[in-house]
């Protein structure tokens, strides 16, 4: 019996680019930023008063940050939906702002920031049956929903999948970071030489799987594969990553072994490539383990889109879609003199993509690392 192929059918996003991948991926090939001043609330006392946010969203609002971005992207979405498909919500903070405004005005119920609530809101807005379930792995949560859709798929339990992802920039969140001195003063800069830390964003988005066999049935449009998957741990620091990229390169490792594929075959990486210092040292440390020293164009999408945590994932993921689909690697925005160590891996101009897999990474808090690999 042949194996069971999970691949992508559908999805979206919504990012401070605009609604729908398009506008997202011409503006990173572009070479353009959505980072901007923040607004939103006073950013003077912080690190930094950039980030790549929705000015449209209403804070504080009935509703939360989040539900205002999933609600129209999902409503309009609900008949590309089928009732059946296993639901995975991928969150950092989910409704945090929720439980800001509780703690510092005494309005709302800060229960109701519980990730369940948001689960069972999500459930409603895209029709489908099951209660699903929720993935909070820090930035890693939606790279690892979507392994984990896909091995649903491959196992046989469910021929199909939905991912939602999404999570906002407020005044917690970015104060949070700001104490840790992660920001960068102005944008981020990844794989610079001169970086000094990431730029935060806000996003939603969802990608639907199903069986190659379903999708083909159905006639569904098959945007890629996720041919590989996997996830490993660290261990080295509640925040920092470990400085030797153990993990990530055992993530990588094991998603190239999982595809079936060599490291010669990987024609590009998105990396998680958010402009801090040890991160992205810890990512070309983990690649030369895993490529040597044959350098694979990479690409990071955080100086354009910033850091959308538990979101970067999945809207990496279709961005990367792109990649595969037009053969066009973007240029990493905000680079601008290139880190000897990312010496021959980025560049400052868009290069040709001449393979048919990607390899897609990402990082979090707690040391977890998730890599996936996609074929066009």
């Amino acid at each position: 019996m042949p194996p069971i192929r999970p691949v992508i059918v559908g999805g979206d996003l919504l990012s401070a680019f605009g609604r729908g991948i398009k506008l997202s991926w011409e503006g990173i090939l572009n070479g353009q930023s959505a980072i901007t001043q923040v607004k939103r609330f006073p950013a003077q006392s912080f690190q930094s008063e950039n980030a790549a946010i929705l000015s449209e969203l209403k804070y504080p609002d009935e509703d939360s940050l989040v539900m205002q971005m999933l609600e129209p992207l999902l409503k309009s979405s609900r008949g590309l939906i089928p009732a059946d498909a296993r639901l995975i919500l991928a969150t950092t903070t989910g409704e945090i702002d929720l439980l800001e405004r509780q703690v510092l005005q005494g309005t709302d119920d800060a229960a109701k920031s519980n990730f369940d609530f948001l689960l069972e809101k999500v459930r409603r807005l895209t029709g489908v049956s099951g209660e699903g379930e929720i993935i909070s792995s820090a930035c890693a949560s939606s790279s690892i929903a979507i392994g984990f859709a896909a091995g649903f798929i491959e196992s046989g339990k469910g021929d199909c999948a939905l991912v939602v992802a999404a999570d906002a920039v407020t005044e917690f969140v970015f104060s949070g970071f700001s104490s840790l001195m992660a920001l960068d003063p102005g944008k981020a800069k990844p794989f610079d030489k001169n970086r000094a830390g990431l730029s935060l964003g806000e996003g939603a988005g969802f990608i639907l799987l199903m069986s190659r066999e379903r999708a083909e049935k159905e006639s569904r449009d098959i945007l890629g594969e996720v041919a590989g998957w996997a996830q490993a741990g660290d261990a080295n620091h509640m925040t920092g990553p470990s400085r030797d990229g153990a993990g990530l390169s055992l993530a990588i490792q094991k998603a190239m072994n999982k595809a079936g594929i060599r490291s010669q075959d990987v024609g590009c990486i998105s990396s998680h490539g958010t402009g801090t210092l040890y991160n992205d040292s810890m990512e070309m440390k983990a690649y030369r383990t895993v490529f040597g020293d044959q350098p694979v164009p990479l690409y990071s999408i955080k100086g354009a889109m910033g850091h959308t945590m538990g979101a970067a994932g999945l809207m990496e993921t279709l961005i990367a879609l792109q990649v595969l689909r037009e053969k066009i690697i973007p240029a990493t925005v905000g680079l601008q003199e290139v880190d000897p160590e990312a010496e021959g891996w980025v560049s400052l101009d868009k290069r040709a993509l001449r393979k048919n897999f990607l390899l897609l990474n990402n990082s979090g808090f707690g040391g977890v690392n998730a890599a996936l690999i996609l074929k066009h």
